[in-house]
């Protein structure tokens, strides 16, 4: 009988490759995220004339709630909560959870009940100025019957919240708006969440 025998070279060399692709592969994906990251914040900063992300306002009782990302724009404060959902999602108000077909098929709790309770939030801190919140979605996902209520795909975000000059500041709601902002940042904390990549 033939033993077949490896060279312990081979065995060397075979591993270096393994852990060369792989750590290529690690680089690539952080790579990818990376930029992702850079054109979300670049897109979201266009919209708003200030903008903050990743951070924890206070809920009211004691504790903290994290954000994704706040903004201040020409219609007051937006909070923005991001998913990054591939495949055809099946949600809607009144369904507790929603359902999304790609690869795998998963549910995942309605987002909205924790949406109100973040604008809540920001509310008890900026006063009379509008609050307004949107579940941000990536353009991986598709809602096939028609988007629930407060969603907002990455590709119409600047649709709905046009791009601002951030030069042009005389509006007569600008300086109650900047009193809100930094009254609301203020009271914000750095969030120990990941960044969420659209």
């Amino acid at each position: 009988m033939n033993d077949i025998r490896i060279e312990p070279e081979w065995l060397a060399t075979g591993a270096l490759m393994l852990l060369l692709g792989t750590g290529g592969y690690l680089a690539y994906g952080a790579y990818q995220r990376n930029v992702r990251r850079k054109g979300l914040l670049a897109r979201l900063e266009r919209i708003g004339y200030q903008a903050v992300h990743q951070v924890l306002v206070p809920d009211g009782m004691g504790g903290f709630i994290h954000i994704d990302h706040l903004l201040l724009t020409r219609r007051g404060v937006v909070l923005l909560d991001t998913r990054r959902v591939a495949g055809l999602i099946f949600g809607g108000d009144q369904m507790s959870d929603w359902t999304v077909m790609g690869r795998r098929r998963y549910t995942f709790d309605n987002p909205q009940p924790a949406l109100y309770d973040r604008i809540a939030a920001v509310k008890a801190l900026v006063g009379d100025v509008p609050v307004e919140g949107r579940l941000l979605f990536s353009n991986l996902g598709k809602f096939t019957k028609g988007k629930p209520k407060y969603v907002t795909m990455l590709d119409g975000i600047e649709v709905e919240f046009p791009i601002v000059d951030r030069s042009q500041t005389q509006f007569p709601e600008y300086p109650a708006y900047m009193e809100a902002w930094k009254r609301l940042t203020a009271n914000l904390r750095p969030s120990p969440h990941d960044f969420t990549n659209l």
